[in-house]
């Protein structure tokens, strides 16, 4: 049977069309599936990516922990042994600024001052070395540390519910807009502040404070020694009652003032004072209206000469010294007679009842008298005794 040529043709197409239908549906469907596979291996990638990024993150977080703490030990070692505060603190601010702050921004070591209970400025690191800073006992933030004994974080100033923007604002001249701060307690004791701070928010981080914790921990254990040990050596050569100088570390300034002044040249006067009648003070009023008057005394004395840089000495019971450097014999009696009479003004309340009291004076120079150390003690004293022997309350010089 004989099928018609168009018939055929017309099968043939059709087939085609119907191989081809099948192909393309193929490819469509295996491209589809090869764009999800993409798709899917794409975010595979994605997700690797932000998990090596993480990685990477971690491990230079890691890292910079790492390298921190192992600072610690050098922290430990460069301030463990030290018993200059002075040091100390140069050292705790630096490392602070430097491993925390990345020398950016400002960095204070506040103390807090024996005297006045209050904070002072001890140390500071600045970027910007020109920079002063007026906040000398502390800011808002600082007086927040001190009144609740915990570290500060602030991200931003201006998001901080804590703390009163417009007062901030009067309070610096500086721009701040983050810090962090960490107080210094050694026992339940607190010796002061530690502090970073920078113009640009959210510069630093809840490690960054960890990190300054720990070295304020390790810090207030070095300061409270330095501390101990100042304090220790101040007993030593301060006298318990006036305060002023015991009379062997004044011999050996005396000593030491002798050396320069033959080495460099210069002159220094030396005055021996003793008390009038002290101990018709001691039998009237009794022994411990005698320790008010020598107090009262000592006082007296520092205020006064306090311009003349002068070594003060509670040289015996009654008896003070006075070095006075680089002043010739003629200045360094004018400053005696005018101490004399300051003394002599000066009202000492004993019981309830009003006194004064008069000293005299004994004066000799170096070199003018002498350049050794004893023989200088020797003429003053001699002076002094010439003064009481003359009538008392006056400047006698050999």
């Amino acid at each position: 049977m004989n099928v018609p040529l168009p018939i055929l043709f017309a099968v043939f197409i059709l087939s085609n069309i119907s191989v081809i239908y099948y192909l393309l549906r193929k490819y469509l469907r295996k491209k589809h599936y090869l764009k999800i596979e993409i798709q899917d291996f794409q975010e595979k990638i994605n997700i690797l990516n932000t998990e090596n990024k993480q990685e990477s993150k971690n491990k230079f977080g890691l890292e910079e922990k790492i390298n921190r703490y192992r600072s610690l030990r050098e922290i430990v070692e460069e301030i463990d042994q030290q018993l200059d505060i002075e040091y100390i603190g140069e050292s705790l601010a630096r490392i602070a600024f430097t491993q925390i702050a990345d020398a950016k921004g400002t960095c204070i070591l506040y103390l807090i001052d024996n005297n006045t209970q209050k904070l002072s400025i001890f140390k500071t690191k600045k970027e910007n070395s020109t920079l002063v800073i007026k906040a000398k006992e502390g800011d808002i933030f600082d007086l927040w540390v001190l009144r609740h004994a915990n570290p500060l974080l602030i991200e931003d100033i201006k998001k901080d519910f804590r703390f009163d923007l417009e007062k901030i604002e009067k309070q610096h001249e500086r721009p701040v807009s983050s810090l962090i701060s960490s107080p210094l307690i050694s026992e339940h004791r607190f010796l002061g502040i530690l502090r970073i701070d920078n113009s640009s928010p959210e510069a630093y981080l809840q490690d960054d404070l960890r990190f300054l914790t720990t070295i304020c921990d390790l810090g207030a254990v070095a300061i409270e020694n330095a501390q101990l040990f100042q304090r220790t050596k101040d007993l030593a050569i301060h006298d318990e009652l006036t305060h002023l100088y015991t009379k062997g570390y004044f011999l050996d300034r005396l000593k030491d003032e002798c050396k320069r002044g033959l080495r460099q040249d210069t002159v220094f006067s030396l005055l021996m004072l003793d008390i009038d009648f002290f101990k018709d003070y001691n039998d009237k009023f009794g022994h411990t209206s005698g320790d008010i008057v020598l107090k009262n005394l000592s006082n007296v004395i520092s205020n006064f000469l306090k311009e003349y840089s002068p070594i003060i000495s509670r040289f015996g019971g009654e008896e003070f010294c006075v070095i006075l450097p680089s002043r010739d014999k003629n200045t360094a009696y004018k400053i005696a007679d005018e101490l004399r009479q300051k003394i002599e003004k000066a009202k000492i309340i004993l019981r309830k009842h009003e006194t004064h009291v008069t000293v005299s004076i004994g004066l000799a120079s170096f070199p003018q008298d002498s350049t050794n150390a004893d023989e200088l003690i020797r003429k003053a004293d001699k002076a002094m005794y010439e003064a009481k022997n003359k009538g008392r309350n006056q400047v006698c010089c050999i």
